[in-house]
C-alpha cells in the first residue's frame, strides 16, 4: 500500500461521492440567502488560486443595487469563488429520489482481496501467463520487451506482491519475479536510449507565445521519473511558476507520423494500446505515490426498464441493431440534439432542476415511445431535458467512468502538476471501454458547447464543472472514503477541478501518445518474428529458399541500391477508382497532399459532385496504412508519409471511405 500523497497533509482521500446513505453536510453561509452571497462574491477582489481559493464570509459593504459594472460582469471569477453549485446540485439529486428508486438495484461494491487486485491487473495488462503455469507466451515476451525501465518496474511490483500473497495462502508457487526479469545491466530497454536524450525537454518547455508543449514521444512514467530527480536536485530557493488557477494553452509536440486517435486503430491495435496504457499509468501512479483502488460491483436486479438503469453496453449493443456502427446509445443522441438546438441559450441551462413532475412524465413517454418513434420533442422545457440527461447518468448501474477506474479518477485531483494530471487522465480515457469511452466524449462536447455560450446561458467553464461532478463521480455502488470534517468544501473544488480538465483538454485526452504508438509497433513486430520463425519447419524452409537464391544471384549481381530522399508507392484506391494510384513521394509530401491528388483523379472520372454554390463536393476518404506493424490505421492527413514509410516499409496504403460514425449533432 502506497502513503498518500504530501500534499494532502492529513486528509482522507477522496475517492467517489455517495449520496444514498448520509447527507453530505452543505457548508453554512452567513446568514443570508445563497443568492445574497453570491451577490456578497461580486465585491470580493480577485485571488491569486482561484479555483482552490477560500470562501470569504465577510458581507458586502455594497448595497445591491450600487453594484458595480464592472463587477456584474465578473460572472467567471464568482463561480470560481464558491462551489455553491456544487452543493445545490447534491441537493437537487437528492430532493429528486431517483436514487431511492434504484435502492437495491446495484450490490455495494467490494474490493478484491489481498493478491487479487494483482491477479485482475496482470490480467488486464496482458500478462495473465506470468501467474499461471504456462512458463513460455509469445505475446507476454514480447509485451515485456517493449517496456520501458519505468513500466518494467511497475510489472515487477505486482507481480512480487502477487507472489507474497499466494504464499501466505499456502497455494502452488507461482514464478519468481527474477527469472522474469533477469537483471542485465549491458542491455537496454525500448525507448530507454531515446528518453536519456530528452531529459532536458520533460521540464514542459515554452514557445515562443508562452504556450506549453504537451510531450507525448516519451513515456509518461518516464518523464515524471526524470522530474523527480530534477526536483530532488532543484535548489529549495529556486522560483517556480505560479499557479493562478488559469488553464494554459497546451500545444502537442509535432510528430511527423501525425495525431493518432483511439478511433483510427483496428481493435486488435486498440487493445494492445490499452494493455500498455494500463501498465504505464501504474508505473505513473507508483512514481505519483498515488494509490490504486479497484472495486467490483455487487449483484443487481434486471430492470424491466428499456432506457433508464440499463448498462450502457447493453443499450449500445441494441442501438446497434437499429442503427448499425452506433457508439453512443440513441436516447443520448436525441436528447444531445435536443439540447443543442433548444437549450445552448437558456440562461441556466444544467443549473435549473427542472420540474420533478414533469422529469418523471417525461422519462415514462421515453420509455414507452421512443423506439417506436412516436415522442415527440416539440414542447418539452429544455431544463427538464437537461435534468434528465443527468439522471440517465447517475442511473447508470455501473459508473460511466467504470468501477475499477473511478477511484483514480477521482485521485487525480490530488496531483500537484498539471501535465501530470493530464497524463493520467490521458491514460484512463484510453482504458474505459469503447461504450464508456464514446458516451464521456459526446457528453464533454456538449458540455463544452454549453460553455461557448457563456454569454447569453451565464455557464462558464467552472460552473458547468461544479454542477457536473457530482453526476460523475458519484455513484452508490462505489462506496466512498469519508473526509475529515471541515474538507468537503476542498474535496468539491478539487473533483470540479478534475471535471474542468476534461472538458478543457478533450482534445488532447482523446488521443494516443506517440510512445504508446511506438511500443505497439515495436510490439508488433516482436510477435510476427516470433510467430513466423517459431516452427523449426519453417525455420528450415526458409534457410533453404535462401541458399538456393544466393546460388542463382551472386552477391556481385545484387541490384543497387536507390539513394536520395525519394520513393515511388502504389496505393490501392479501388473500388473507387479501377487501378492503383502511382505516387512519388519526398521528404515534404503528405497524406493530405496525395488525398488532393486522388480527389482530382476523382474528379476527372466523374465522381465528384458539383453543389449549387459551385463548389465541388467528394467522399469522405482518408488513407489507411494496413499491415507490416499496424493492424490497420488511418492516417492524420498531416502524416509525412516518406517518413512513415521508412517505419513500416512492408505495410501497405489503402485509400477508402471512412466508417459511417454517428452524427450526434
Amino acid at each position: 500500500m502506497k502513503n498518500r500523497p504530501a500534499n494532502m497533509g492529513g486528509n482522507e482521500r477522496f475517492s467517489s461521492w455517495n449520496f444514498t446513505a448520509t447527507r453530505i453536510p452543505r457548508p453554512q453561509i452567513q446568514p443570508n440567502c445563497l443568492s445574497q452571497h453570491r451577490k456578497n462574491a461580486l465585491c470580493l477582489p480577485a485571488l491569486s488560486d482561484p479555483s482552490f481559493s477560500e470562501m470569504s464570509q465577510a458581507p458586502c459593504t455594497k448595497p445591491p443595487d450600487q453594484l458595480s459594472t464592472d463587477c456584474l460582469h465578473s460572472q467567471d471569477s464568482l463561480d470560481r469563488l464558491s462551489v455553491d453549485d456544487f452543493w445545490q446540485e447534491v441537493q437537487n439529486i437528492q430532493q429528486s429520489g431517483s436514487d431511492s428508486e434504484q435502492e437495491g438495484s446495484v450490490g455495494d461494491a467490494k474490493q478484491p482481496e489481498e493478491g487479487e487486485q494483482e491477479k485482475e491487473w496482470l490480467q488486464d495488462a496482458g500478462l495473465s501467463t506470468l501467474i499461471s503455469e504456462d512458463s513460455e507466451d509469445v505475446d507476454n515476451v514480447g509485451l515485456l520487451s517493449t517496456l520501458t525501465r519505468t513500466q518494467a518496474a511497475a510489472v515487477q511490483r505486482r507481480l512480487d506482491t502477487y507472489t507474497c500473497s499466494v504464499r501466505k495462502k499456502n497455494k502452488q508457487p507461482v514464478r519468481d519475479v527474477r527469472d522474469i526479469f533477469r537483471a542485465d545491466n549491458s542491455k537496454k530497454t525500448l525507448m530507454e536510449t531515446k528518453d536519456s536524450g530528452r531529459d532536458s525537454q520533460t521540464s514542459c518547455p515554452l514557445d515562443s507565445c508562452g504556450r506549453e508543449f504537451f510531450i507525448t514521444d516519451v513515456a509518461y512514467s518516464e518523464q515524471a521519473a526524470i522530474l523527480q530527480k530534477q526536483t530532488k536536485l532543484r535548489s529549495r530557493n529556486s522560483r517556480r511558476r505560479k499557479d493562478d488557477g488559469t488553464l494554459p494553452k497546451l500545444i502537442p509536440v509535432q510528430c511527423r507520423l501525425g495525431v493518432t486517435r483511439i478511433g483510427d486503430l483496428s481493435a486488435q491495435d486498440v487493445k494492445k494500446v490499452r494493455q500498455l496504457a494500463l501498465i504505464d499509468m501504474t508505473a505513473l501512479c507508483d512514481i505519483l505515490e498515488v494509490e490504486l483502488k479497484r472495486h467490483r460491483l455487487g449483484k443487481r436486479k434486471i430492470h424491466e426498464s428499456c432506457l433508464f438503469g440499463v448498462p450502457l453496453a447493453t443499450l449500445v449493443e441494441n442501438d446497434q441493431k437499429i442503427k448499425p456502427n452506433t457508439t453512443v446509445p440513441l436516447i443520448l443522441q436525441a436528447m444531445f440534439s435536443y439540447l443543442e438546438k433548444k437549450g445552448l441559450d437558456s440562461e441556466g441551462i444544467l443549473r435549473v432542476p427542472g420540474s420533478q413532475s414533469r422529469i418523471k412524465n417525461l422519462q415514462q413517454k421515453l420509455e414507452t415511445n421512443f423506439y417506436p418513434g412516436l415522442f415527440s420533442w416539440e414542447e418539452v422545457n429544455p431544463n427538464d431535458v437537461a435534468a434528465l440527461l443527468k439522471k440517465f447518468i447517475r442511473e447508470l448501474p455501473a459508473p460511466l467512468l467504470t468501477p475499477e477506474h473511478l477511484h483514480t479518477f477521482n485521485t487525480v485531483q490530488y496531483i500537484q502538476d498539471l501535465q501530470q494530471r493530464l497524463y493520467v487522465l490521458n491514460l484512463l480515457v484510453l482504458l474505459l471501454p469503447e461504450p464508456n469511452r464514446s458516451t464521456l466524449k459526446a457528453l464533454l462536447e456538449y458540455l463544452e458547447k454549453v460553455v461557448s455560450r457563456e454569454k447569453k446561458n451565464r455557464m462558464s467553464l467552472w460552473n458547468v464543472s461544479t454542477i457536473m461532478a457530482p453526476n460523475l463521480f458519484m455513484h452508490k455502488g462505489v462506496p466512498p472514503s469519508k473526509p475529515a470534517e471541515g474538507d468537503e468544501k476542498e474535496q468539491a473544488e478539487r473533483a470540479a477541478d478534475v471535471m474542468r480538465l476534461l472538458i478543457q483538454y478533450q482534445d488532447l485526452l482523446w488521443t494516443i501518445p506517440n510512445f504508446l504508438m511506438i511500443q505497439v509497433r515495436k510490439l508488433n513486430e516482436s510477435s510476427s518474428r516470433r510467430y513466423q520463425f517459431y516452427d523449426k519447419r519453417i525455420k528450415n524452409l526458409l534457410r533453404k529458399m535462401q541458399s538456393e537464391k544466393t546460388e542463382k544471384n551472386p552477391p556481385e549481381a545484387s541490384p543497387p541500391v536507390i539513394s536520395g530522399p525519394y520513393r515511388t508507392v502504389k496505393i490501392q484506391v479501388a473500388p473507387l477508382l479501377s487501378d492503383s494510384m502511382e505516387v512519388r513521394l519526398d521528404t515534404d509530401s503528405r497524406a493530405v497532399d496525395v488525398l488532393a491528388e486522388f480527389h482530382m483523379n476523382l474528379r476527372s472520372m466523374g465522381n465528384s459532385v458539383v453543389k449549387r454554390n459551385g463548389s465541388t463536393a467528394y467522399p469522405d476518404c482518408a488513407i489507411y496504412e494496413v499491415g507490416g506493424n499496424i493492424g490497420e490505421h488511418c492516417l492524420d492527413p498531416n502524416t509525412y508519409l516518406l517518413d512513415l514509410y521508412n517505419n513500416n516499409p512492408s505495410g501497405e496504403w489503402i485509400i477508402k471511405l471512412r466508417p459511417a460514425s454517428d452524427k450526434l449533432f
